[in-house]
């Protein structure tokens, strides 16, 4: 395996949820680099016992509710 994709997702608070799309991997922080270093981390101990994927892509998903009226 090449790489890992996580989705991300801000919270209303400012912080950040990441979840691996293919992996049981989930890792959270307050910060955009916390949340980066926090995945790296997470992968590494998933990964523990064996070769652990090149890349570690992390996909910011916004949704935002418009307001029509």
């Amino acid at each position: 395996m090449v790489e890992l994709v996580f989705e991300v997702v801000q919270e209303p608070d400012g912080g950040y949820c990441a979840e691996c799309l293919t992996e049981y991997i989930f890792t959270q922080a307050n910060s955009w680099n916390e949340l980066r270093h926090g995945a790296v981390e997470a992968v590494k101990a998933f990964y523990f016992d064996g070769p652990a994927p090149a890349n570690v892509r992390l996909h910011l998903v916004r949704d935002e509710v418009l307001s029509l009226a």
